[in-house]
Order: C-alpha cells, then structure tokens, then sequence
C-alpha cells in the first residue's frame, strides 16, 4: 500500500469509525506511528477536516463523507453480505480483499443506514456448511488453482475417487488444463480437460493433495463459456423405491438432483431416481431405514441385504 492509497483508507476508517489513535492505524496498516502522524498533517493540510482529542484520538468533523456516494440500507446490506459470502468461501486472499472492501462500504454510509443495516445483517447469516478440518488446504488450493487458471498453466495433484477403480486403488495422479471453479453444494469444484481422460472432468478440491502447477501451459478452447457450460448426463441407471408419504419431502430435499419422476399413491410414493451407478444414493436409502423399499433394480435389493447383515453383525 503506497502513501495515497494509505491516507485515503485511513480517511474512510476515520469516517466509518468515531474516534481512533494513532497507535491503532499504525497497527492496522503495519506503519509506525511518526508515519500516522505524517499522514494526519498532510490530510489536513490538503483539506480533510480531522479533529485530533489529546488522549483520545482523531475523528472527522460531524457530516463530511468521502466519496461521494449514497447506499440504502438495501444495497449496503446486499454488498456487505456478498463480501461475507467471499471472505467465507474464497481462499485467503480474497477474504482480505473482502474485509478491506467492507470497510471501505461501511465508511461511505450515513450513521442511520450504517445502523439500518447493521441490524438487518445481524437477523441473517451465511452458514459454512464443511469440514472444518480440511478448509484451510481447501483455501490453499483455490488460490492455487485460481492463480494457474489465469496463467493458463496445467497442474497435477493427486485424485482420491469416491469410488475404488478395477485396482482397489482410490487415488490415482491426475495432471489437467484447468478451465474454470464453481461452487456446488458447498463444495469447491474445478472443471478441467484431463489429460489421463482426454476429455473434460470435474474435481472436488476437498479431495486432491500434493497439488502443484506446471510450467506446462494450455490454451483454453475459444468455444469455451463457464456461465454456459453444462456437463453431460452420464446418470445411465434407473432405480425405483416405495417410500412412505411422511418421508417424500424428506426425501426430495435430500436428493432432489437424481429424482427422474414421483408418482404419489394412496397409500405410498414412488420414485424414479437416475444415477450414474447405484452406490451413489446407496448411503441415503440405508438412512431412510424401513420407510423405503427398493424395487429395482434386484441387484441393489441383494445390495441392501448385504450392508443390511453386516449392520447387525455389530450388535
């Protein structure tokens, strides 16, 4: 942060907040003290009227406001909560950015639409859903992946699959032209062209490590559009449950992705799910317990038995 840009955030902080010392901007934007105080003069002198209270600290004079710009209580809550949304889910670089734009948003506010949307933020909150184990190397590798993307630079890391290959072997290396990041269901995803694959596939960051980028470099397709893009439909098989009408609502909010039709009965409901391979809903039909009943296909009905045996073996 260069000597202009300084002096401009502190007139914001000065202006969002009512009184504050020298010490404390120094340690907010790691100078020394001599350099506030350098900093103070000069503002004064170039027409910022800030008032300094021995003991107490420097304020702005009662209703001057830089910039020049008015939110409702509306648009500020709107923004102060995208930036939330970033701090939380960004990787730590933006969530600086983030802080330092909140900021700067709360400094051009009135006292009353600061207030106004202070309590407003205070009834809402953004729940981080994850582990909370893993969102650090998550935040890392985000970063990273962002950074390589701009650079269009290849990366490998290392894949562990939901599912163990024809091997056993769940993790495998991977080395891809990483072409964009979405959010999906609280999980960070990258869309890449794999090179192993030769074609395009989606990785989950919570699951790579040893990520590293590559001197290798790419070029991404002209055709290309991120907003636009939509995998293809590779969910083949079809499996049919008998639910019981308590759960249906249950159920739909927990797998509202694979549902291919619902047909509510008299007495029952029954589901049409589409999915790549049974063991992807098989965790959310033992959960169901005895208000579901598989009907097809017969191998996931021998499927259920087995898990179903080994359960009871522990008790």
């Amino acid at each position: 942060m260069n000597k202009t840009e300084r002096q401009l955030a502190i007139t914001l902080e000065l202006q969002r907040s009512k009184t504050l010392r020298a010490e404390d901007l120094a340690s907010q934007f790691e100078t020394s003290v001599r350099t506030i105080y350098r900093d103070i003069q000069a503002l004064s002198e170039a027409g910022v009227p800030i008032l300094g209270a021995p003991g107490l600290g420097y304020s702005l004079v009662e209703g001057y406001f830089l910039p020049p710009v008015r939110f409702t209580a509306e648009e500020a809550v709107s923004l102060l909560m995208g930036a939330d949304f970033i701090e939380q889910r960004l990787d730590t670089d933006y969530g600086i950015y983030a802080k330092s734009a909140k900021r700067k948003i709360e400094a051009t506010l009135s006292e009353s639409v600061r207030n106004e949307s202070r309590l407003v933020r205070e009834t809402m909150r953004l729940l981080h859903i994850g582990e909370q184990s893993t969102e650090a190397r998550v935040k890392t590798y985000l970063n990273q992946v962002r950074d390589a993307i701009l650079k269009q630079c290849k990366i490998s890391f290392m894949y562990i699959k939901k599912m163990p290959g024809t091997d056993g072997n769940r993790k495998n290396k991977r080395v891809v032209s990483p072409y964009g990041l979405t959010l999906v269901h609280e999980n960070w995803v990258l869309l890449a062209y794999c090179d192993m694959r030769q074609e395009m596939r989606h990785f989950r960051l919570s699951r790579m490590t040893e990520l590293s980028m590559l001197e290798d470099q790419f070029l991404l397709p002209n055709d290309f559009d991120l907003s636009s893009y939509r995998p293809p439909d590779n969910r083949d098989e079809s499996i049919i449950i008998r639910a019981n009408p308590e759960i249906a609502d249950k159920i739909i909010e927990a797998v509202n992705f694979y549902i291919e039709s619902i047909e509510e009965r008299k007495e029952d409901v029954i589901f049409q799910f589409r999915v790549r391979y049974p063991e992807e809903i098989l965790h959310h039909l033992l959960g169901w317990g005895g208000d579901i009943e598989v009907i097809e296909p017969k191998s996931l009905r021998f499927k259920i038995r087995e898990v179903a045996k080994k359960i009871l073996e522990h008790y």
